[in-house]
């Protein structure tokens, strides 16, 4: 539809302030705001609503025109409600960026424009790409006979030719085409959700495109519905747990309609993503529920009470009272501004889906409540037959990570950290309030080593690296520079090797034939080098404790 049509229609209340000349406008869309800058929620062609909230003086008008003018809006409308007459300031600066600019009177409501502009705009689309909408449309709010995100992915495919996949965050697969081709490799899922992270945190538009290999991915950000964009202050709020619609094609080229028809399909799917959400809200008070009770000093009985009831929610048909391990997650941000539980509550609720799962359903085991500034998760794990001794693995922290360290770390760029700390299983209700201390110490453990994700699990915290981490730096740097500087400076200066050959040495608890055959070596020139590396630091490497310093400078160092 064209901006003058607007005009033509009485009862949207519309009063044009400038902007006559570009009145053949097309609007492909509109948006409420209310936020100064607004522009990674705009993809072009938008008619902007806002109630002027954002304007405090008349120095705020320009900078906020400027940016709708570089999204690509098309117009702005401004509420009469909040100041009375709009101001002049505002008049002027869109005049100066030719935005048309039209006054709402204070009795219309925002929503009888987006309604009537939607109406609009949808019966204007190519017939067949509305077809495929409504088919789209139908098939998710249908219910469960719908089928959910793999139908629409799979009329993607029949209909358009578009193979698709709905990927998580960290990259796991969520929903893909029943048909049509292999499935999609998991490396590369983790490729295309680091990508849409450092596109999403440098505030680039979408679609987000990447050539991997002979193919090129199309990437569409899956925000809630029930989250409105105005909802979230900073992106740093919502990036870790936004999912991400990923076409094979290049959308460079694309029409605006096939480009509409996906922006229409990341809102379908996004009904699934808010069913997620909510079923997953009896289980984050359970669990809120238990660690209360816990951080409380309940009683066990109340707690094993509570526990029981938790059992059947997360382990449906479970006979026995499963085990239960605790797993802590922190996300911290440089600008202390930015609430970090909500944030680590809803990225723990999906790491913790084992990542070679695909489908939303595999999070209903999960029970997640943030408290303050950490998320905390209550794992169940089935109760094993006796057969096995009681032993149960469980979740190990590093393999926790191990597939999603490389897209959180896109995400978080340079600005953010996620830890994790994992305890042992336990097996009643006395044994949770030491998993809990013991997930949130090994998690200090984590938050001490370097990088952007880090986890420590409570095998760890029976080691030498639960101390090394609490070394303050001047006593680490001392003692490793006294020990390994000689060394290094012997290497700057005769390319000798002496330090991975320390490293080596040692890895192969002092025996000379097993070192001598890693490195590659003659053993006699294996003795050459290590009697090389006593004489230059007056330690004998035959001494234990010579031995276990030379093992905890190179840890430190």
């Amino acid at each position: 539809m064209r901006l003058r049509a607007l005009l033509d229609t009485d009862a949207l209340g519309l009063r044009l302030l400038g902007g006559e000349d570009e009145l053949d406008r097309t609007v492909r869309g509109v948006m409420t705001t209310d936020l100064k800058d607004p522009s990674r929620y705009l993809s072009g062609g938008e008619l902007v609503l806002t109630g002027l909230a954002w304007r405090r003086d008349a120095a705020d008008s320009e900078p906020f025109v400027r940016i709708l003018v570089a999204a690509g809006v098309i117009a702005l409308a401004a509420g009469e409600a909040e100041l009375g007459d709009i101001p002049e300031d505002l008049v002027v600066a869109c005049a100066r960026h030719r935005l048309p600019l039209f006054a709402v009177h204070e009795s219309v409501a925002f929503a009888t424009i987006t309604e009537h502009v939607v109406r609009q705009v949808s019966g204007e689309r190519a017939g067949d790409l509305a077809a495929v909408v409504d088919r789209h449309r139908r098939m998710m709010t249908s219910g469960p006979a719908g089928g959910g995100p793999d139908v629409v992915l799979d009329l993607l495919g029949s209909d358009l030719d578009l193979r698709a996949w709905v990927l998580s965050p960290t990259g796991r697969l969520i929903a893909g085409p029943k048909v049509g081709g292999p499935a999609l490799p998991a490396d590369v899922c983790a490729k295309l959700a680091a990508e849409q992270l450092a596109a999403a945190r440098t505030g680039r538009r979408g679609p987000h495109r990447l050539p991997l290999g002979s193919t090129t991915y199309s990437l569409f950000p899956v925000r809630s519905n029930g989250r409105s964009p105005q909802a979230a202050r900073d992106v740093r709020e919502t990036v870790l747990s936004d999912w991400l619609l990923a076409v094979e094609a290049d959308a460079g080229d694309w029409p605006e309609e096939r480009l509409d028809l996906l922006q229409g399909v990341t809102q379908l799917i996004a009904v699934e993503r808010d069913r997620r959400d909510a079923a997953r809200t009896v289980r984050r008070r359970l669990a809120q529920e238990v660690f209360e009770l816990v951080q409380a000093g309940a009683a066990p009985a109340e707690i094993a009470a509570r526990l029981r009831v938790a059992a059947p929610v997360l382990l449906p048909g479970l006979g026995a009272a499963p085990h239960w391990q605790v797993v802590v997650a922190g996300v911290e941000w440089d600008d202390a501004g930015i609430e970090g539980g909500p944030v680590a509550q809803s990225l723990l609720e999906e790491i913790l889906v084992d990542p070679l799962a695909a489908g939303p359903e595999h999070s209903d085991r999960i029970a997640v409540a943030h408290m303050s500034d950490e998320a905390v998760a209550l794992v169940p794990l089935p109760a094993v037959s006796s057969e096995h001794d009681g032993s149960e693995e469980g979740i190990l922290a590093e393999a926790l990570l191990e597939s999603v360290r490389d897209p959180l770390a896109a995400g978080l760029d340079d600005d953010g950290r996620v830890t994790l700390g994992v305890s042992a299983a336990v097996h009643s209700a006395e044994g949770l309030r030491g998993a809990l201390e013991e997930a949130r110490h090994a998690r200090r453990v984590a938050a001490a080593r370097p990088g952007r994700v880090c986890a420590a699990g409570h095998q760890e915290l029976a080691s030498h690296v639960l101390l090394l981490p609490f070394v303050p730096d001047d006593v680490r740097r001392a003692f490793t520079a006294r020990l390994l500087d000689p060394l290094r400076d012997y290497d700057r200066r005769h390319r000798a090797e002496l330090i991975p050959t320390l490293a080596a040495f040692l890895d192969c608890d002092g025996s000379w034939t097993r070192c001598a055959s890693r490195l590659h070596l003659h053993v006699n020139t294996l003795r050459y080098r290590i009697g090389r590396i006593e004489q230059l630091t007056s330690r004998d490497l035959s001494r234990l404790e010579d031995k276990l310093d030379f093992f905890l400078a190179l840890r430190m160092s």
